[in-house]
């Protein structure tokens, strides 16, 4: 089955040496390249080595060397290249209707600029009286219900 998985993720064949890409940054558990279809020249991907579809199946032991190198990254796309960034965007897109394509957790770091016309602008909702308790609720239940642990 990893194997499967592996060979039909153009991502793990990346990480396994099979299909190119341009590394920006590699460590033994996360590695980084430049994203094919920028939305900004520079949008580069943090991916974890391991294949997980998404960031729920991400266990806990993977969670700092992801983040660090998310950083390192940002950081190295923020000060390296002209023209510099006025900001940048972090995101990681769960699910095929949050925008997920490709079915491997992986980080996106987007620079950004004043004039280059992407806008994230939502159409916010409002909680009707009572609804925000409600969902507030509901959540910290989730939050506070015993783990099970697996031995």
């Amino acid at each position: 089955m990893e194997a499967k998985l592996r060979a039909d993720c153009v991502f793990c064949r990346i990480i396994d040496g099979k299909e190119s890409a341009q590394v920006l940054y590699e460590n033994e558990h996360v590695i980084s390249i430049l994203d094919v279809n920028p939305v900004n020249f520079g949008h580069a991907l943090v991916i974890p080595k391991k294949h997980y579809e998404n960031f729920l199946l991400l266990p806990e032991e993977e969670y700092s060397s992801l983040l660090k190198a998310v950083k390192v990254v940002a950081e190295a796309v923020i000060n390296g290249i002209e023209p510099k960034p006025e900001g940048f965007n972090i995101l990681s897109n769960n699910g095929f209707v949050a925008g997920q394509r490709i079915f491997h957790v992986h980080f996106h770091i987007i620079p950004r600029y004043l004039s280059d016309g992407l806008k994230f602008k939502p159409i916010v909702k409002r909680y009707a009286k009572g609804e925000i308790e409600r969902y507030a609720d509901l959540i910290r239940q989730k939050i506070n219900e015993p783990k099970t642990q697996i031995t």
